[in-house]
């Protein structure tokens, strides 16, 4: 029989479907599975209006014979299947699809019943990927004429009269030798085809079933005596291999909590139940469902290079992904869970499907539902949210201040800072729920922690005053605070800022006066310490303290102990510009003003002695120990 040549205008097109659209060659099965299902999935559709079909929803299956002397694997469904024209057509037109002409007549009839999974047309030819021969049995419902249709690849196929009892479709893959880098017996091995069924089609609506060749414990004879030794025997049992019924496709409110934490920790390897479950099932201008899983703990490596993010994504129950990283937004990476929907085609590939219109349509509104249910549990169960808070929120803090500031809006309701009044978490919103009503500003501190913080001698004026103060403790939060600048109309203000606390005229008159008094005290602490500070000022925020460190300009002292640990090259090039605030009230600033007027080079003592100490307090290293002990040794003396 003559060589038929493929209708495509190339060889090289066959040789691009078979080499290029898919990275791993496992793929093949899947493509295969899922045009068998959409086969089924036709024949199961006439057989709604035709009664001569003579099977129901429960007599269709696809099975699978690999067997390992003959070296082939056939899949074979008992579907609508093809007549001669259709295998021309689908087989000998590379990426004319069938199943897209169906689903076609199906949409212009409103039918929504049938799940057609294949669009393209190219996912067949991922058989030649595994095999050096495939060959197709086909006979149509309707037909008593078989066809067998055969190729070898890109050199073109066969069309041939054949024998077939039923209607269907046999595959033949006549599986490749095995080479030095590449293993083609593994796809003859039944554990090894029952593994890749699990992980790409466990969620086709009809079973899957393979002759598994099984071993088993013999019964101990009742006549058995003492010394009876156990005896095994060989057994071959039909098994489906697929579970047909994905717990998302199901409505929510037939899915128990035992279910859904049960699938999350089988799934996902969490030995502890999520934190919540969304379940959402989207129709309109795109359709989909996803369950979507909140952990309550971070794992292991979430903080790491290798963790991945990314949600299972499926086409009509098939797996096209383990890890779609577009459908999550980076700040919320700590979400697992999948995503469903028949808008995607199994037949393209990774960078094609990246860019999708559905796909960006999903990734949006599954941001939102996040967002919401964070929200939900923020509000309604707050022990909940805190535990979630200690894993996570330092995710969060970073996501809002990613591309620039970009995600800072959607997710400032979701962060929590420490709050001084109530001694525990709070939200902006809740501070400012208890503002006074003539309080300037949302205010904050920054340091190491809580307690370094409250010790802090700038943060003494604003408690007086009554007035709240948030506790920054984490490399993120001065940046956001940055980032944001206003929470519903009233500026965040550091206690550290020089108008942290508003002046009368008669105040700010004082100010001056004290600090135009004192230039001279100011004039030599400049002098003495050099290029270590700005400037040395009369402090208008300290109280009771003698003395603390400031900055001027954009980069504060966290800012620049955070650059000094992510980056010691540009270390040097990041560094705030210090002041040295000094409270003209203490004690410590009138021996000073004494020892310049009697002993200059013991007011300079004291000059770098105040400069260590304000170090100190800010949380800084002191530049010199030994001539820190020196100092102090000496002024003692």
């Amino acid at each position: 029989m003559a060589k038929k040549q493929f209708k495509a205008e190339s060889k090289r097109l066959l040789d691009l479907m078979i080499n290029s659209i898919y990275t791993h060659k496992e793929i093949f099965l899947r493509e295969l599975i899922s045009n068998a299902s959409d086969a089924v999935d036709k024949l199961a559709y006439k057989a709604l209006t035709d009664d001569q079909v003579g099977l129901n929803r429960d007599d269709f299956q696809i099975t699978l014979t690999p067997d390992q002397l003959g070296r082939t694997l056939t899949i074979s469904d008992n579907g609508i299947g093809m007549t001669r024209d259709e295998l021309e057509q689908n087989l000998g037109t590379i990426a004319r699809s069938g199943s897209l002409q169906f689903k076609q007549d199906m949409d212009a009839e409103k039918k929504a019943d049938v799940d057609i999974i294949g669009q393209f047309g190219v996912g067949f030819y991922s058989a030649f990927m595994v095999a050096d021969k495939v060959t197709v049995t086909s006979r149509a419902y309707g037909s008593d004429e078989a066809w067998c249709w055969e190729s070898t690849g890109v050199d073109g196929y066969t069309l041939s009269p054949a024998e077939k009892e039923a209607p269907g479709t046999d595959i033949v893959l006549h599986i490749k030798a095995d080479t030095e880098d590449d293993k083609y017996g593994e796809y003859l091995e039944q554990y090894r085809l029952d593994d890749l069924i699990k992980k790409y089609s466990d969620y086709i609506h009809y079973p899957i079933r393979m002759l598994m060749h099984k071993s088993r414990q013999k019964e101990r004879p009742e006549d058995a005596d003492e010394d009876y030794k156990s005896e095994w025997e060989d057994y071959d049992e039909w098994e489906t291999l697929n579970s047909m019924v994905p717990l998302w496709q199901r409505p929510k409110s037939e899915v128990t909590e035992e279910e859904y934490n049960a699938f999350y920790k089988e799934h996902y390897g969490d030995w502890e139940d999520p934190l919540s479950v969304i379940h959402v099932r989207a129709e309109g201008q795109v359709e989909y469902k996803a369950m979507l899983y909140i952990p309550t703990r971070a794992p292991y490596d979430f903080y790491s290079r290798d963790f991945e993010k990314g949600l299972q994504l499926y086409s009509s129950g098939v797996l096209i992904m383990d890890k779609c990283a577009d459908l999550l937004p980076d700040h919320f990476r700590f979400v697992r869970g999948v995503v469903d929907s028949p808008d995607f085609s199994l037949n393209i590939s990774r960078e094609v499907l990246q860019h999708t219109r559905q796909l960006k349509v999903i990734a949006a509104n599954l941001e939102k539902k996040i967002k919401a249910e964070l929200l939900r549990i923020q509000k309604d169960e707050r022990e909940k949210y805190e535990t979630f808070w200690a894993s996570f929120g330092r995710q969060l803090k970073y996501g809002a201040l990613e591309d620039y500031g970009a995600h800072k809006e959607l997710l400032k309701d979701l962060l929590l800072f420490f709050s001084s009044k109530e001694g525990k978490l709070t939200t902006l919103a809740e501070y400012r729920g208890r503002m006074a009503e003539d309080q300037p500003y949302v205010y904050y501190a920054s340091g190491e922690s809580v307690e370094q913080i409250a010790k802090l001698p700038q943060v003494e004026r604003i408690l007086d005053k009554g007035y709240e103060i948030l506790y920054l403790t984490d490399e993120p939060d001065e940046f956001i605070m940055d980032a944001l600048g206003v929470w519903d109309e009233k500026p965040l203000k550091s206690v550290s800022d020089d108008d942290a606390l508003p002046q009368t005229d008669e105040e700010k008159a004082e100010a001056e006066k004290k600090a135009e008094e004192n230039k001279d005290v100011l004039d030599f602490v400049k002098e003495t310490l050099g290029e270590k500070i700005k400037e040395a000022r009369i402090s208008k925020i300290l109280k009771s303290g003698a003395v603390c460190l400031t900055a001027d300009g954009p980069i504060t002292l966290e800012m620049e102990k955070y650059f000094a640990r992510m980056d010691q090259g540009q270390a040097q090039s990041m560094k705030a510009q210090r002041v040295l605030e000094l409270n003209s009230d203490s004690g410590a600033f009138a021996a000073l003003r004494e020892a310049l007027d009697s002993d200059r080079e013991k007011a300079a003592k004291y000059a770098e002695l105040l400069y260590d100490q304000a170090l100190l307090i800010a949380g800084l290293p002191i530049e010199d120990t030994a001539r820190y002990t020196e100092l102090v040794c000496s002024l003692m003396q």
